[in-house]
């Protein structure tokens, strides 16, 4: 039996009051907010989803602030990644402005970025992702990623998959905001549906440039 009962607005409500007072001591005072009306809905979420999309993790609440000027010591939003291979995979997100909805490829080991780019380059496999990105961006995802400003050197500035050349990660996204079937149990369908929607692009840089 399924205890998703959906995302309830206290979620982003808690986000937008944290953007207002991101420090230690505010953050105690509000832990059980966190724990009841983040993490328990996006735990259960992703329980329900994990024979769909595989096993997901929440990413953590703390910030690295090792090497940052900006000490705020806790992220403004509540990530969570269902990755079937390393750094390939399904994310979504909650924050003050609701929930994001994603997925593709995050991490570029040298290695992993050369078979990418060998299977953009090639005609069948980049033809093939050119198409699955061009249907992402009608059904209303944006296609972003980590990109150089240039083709990378050894390739034809005239490639005509030149852009795509230019990444080192790969996604696509949908913000949905705060619709009103998110605090319900339907929002499960919902989020499956669009990360379904989202499976090609995922699929595709599983097979061509993860491990």
């Amino acid at each position: 039996m399924s205890t998703f009962e959906g995302i309830p607005t206290a979620a982003f409500r808690f986000y937008a009051e944290l953007e207002e007072n991101n420090n230690r001591e505010w953050w105690l005072e509000h832990k059980a907010i966190y724990d009841a009306e983040v993490k328990k809905p996006l735990v259960d979420l992703l329980a329900e989803l994990e024979p769909q999309f595989g096993p997901a993790k929440l990413f953590r609440p703390n910030r690295d602030v090792r090497f940052s000027q900006d000490k705020s010591p806790y992220k403004t939003a509540q990530g969570a990644f269902a990755a079937g291979q390393e750094g390939v995979g399904f994310y979504l997100q909650i924050s003050a402005d609701g929930l994001l909805i994603g997925g593709g490829y995050h991490s570029h080991t040298p290695a992993q970025l050369g078979r990418f780019r060998a299977a953009v380059d090639a005609p069948d496999s980049g033809l093939e992702l050119q198409g699955i990105v061009d249907a992402a961006a009608v059904a209303g995802f944006a296609v972003e990623g980590e990109k150089l400003k240039t083709v990378p050197r050894g390739f034809d500035k005239d490639h005509p998959r030149a852009e795509l050349l230019k990444h080192k990660s790969l996604s696509a996204s949908v913000e949905v905001g705060q619709p009103e079937w998110l605090s319900t149990p339907a929002a499960q369908e919902q989020i499956a549906a669009r990360w379904e929607a989202l499976r090609p692009l995922v699929e595709w840089v599983g097979q061509h440039a993860a491990p």
